[in-house]
């Protein structure tokens, strides 16, 4: 057997455990209690550091560059990832967390969360946690929904996983928008102490990632993972 057969049979059995897990949760009456909100984290209260929020789902062929890229300025981040993506990539994933980098939570399939139940929710967030705490043996604290789509019960859910619900300060669109002085202007021209900058691994992010490392340093500022950036301000992790 191949170990990228391998890796998906692990992949699969983690899975099947899990859900069986959360059908046995879901039979208890308070299952789908929502009590209390645990807000989803925009920005952190440093005023040197700032991360740059990579969401990972698709554009592993760009990757390799930006690791490259932030090797060169001594930079280490946070790659949001999506479990899928981790259980078809598990050399990349290990790549990423070798260099140094900080690895959080993007859910399994890529789901609009907001329109999720409780028991979906935590399926998307604990399956991905299991498969990453497989292949790397680390314990994932923040979570990054994806498209930014949340409720009351992810946020609830999030948090009885001892997960922290990420989104972001600000957003370089680079999905939709493939223009490099575009995606450098939205994550730079705005920055202060604390931002957090959502990018995704494309072509023409890659091309902009090293301007957009000066044009930080210039601005005075340094460049963290997430969790680094939230430890400056009042949030407990």
């Amino acid at each position: 057997m191949t170990k990228k057969a391998i890796g998906s049979l692990v992949c699969n059995l983690v899975i099947c455990a899990v859900v069986i897990i959360i059908f046995a949760v879901s039979l208890s009456p308070d299952a789908l209690t929502v009590s209390g909100k645990n807000d989803p984290i925009t920005k952190g209260g440093s005023e040197t550091k700032v991360s740059l929020m990579v969401n990972v789902y698709w554009g592993t062929e760009f990757i390799p560059e930006m690791l490259d890229i932030f090797k060169k300025y001594n930079v280490k981040t946070t790659f949001f990832v999506g479990g899928m993506w981790a259980c078809e990539n598990e050399s990349v994933l290990k790549d990423i967390y070798a260099a140094g980098h900080e690895i959080g939570n993007h859910g399994y399939y890529h789901k609009d969360h907001k329109k999720l139940d409780y028991n979906r929710n935590k399926e998307e967030i604990e399956i991905t946690h299991k498969v990453v705490k497989k292949i790397l043996d680390y314990d994932m604290t923040l979570f990054a929904p994806p498209s930014g789509s949340y409720g009351d019960i992810t946020l609830k859910v999030a948090e009885e996983l001892n997960y922290k619900t990420i989104m972001w300060t600000l957003d370089t669109i680079d999905w939709r928008d493939k223009d490099e002085a575009l995606i450098i202007k939205r994550a730079t021209q705005k920055i202060s102490g604390g931002c957090l900058v959502l990018m995704h691994p494309t072509a023409a992010t890659a091309k902009a990632l090293e301007r957009i490392i000066v044009t930080i340093f210039d601005k005075g500022l340094t460049i963290a993972p997430v969790s680094e950036v939230l430890k400056s301000s009042q949030i407990n992790l």
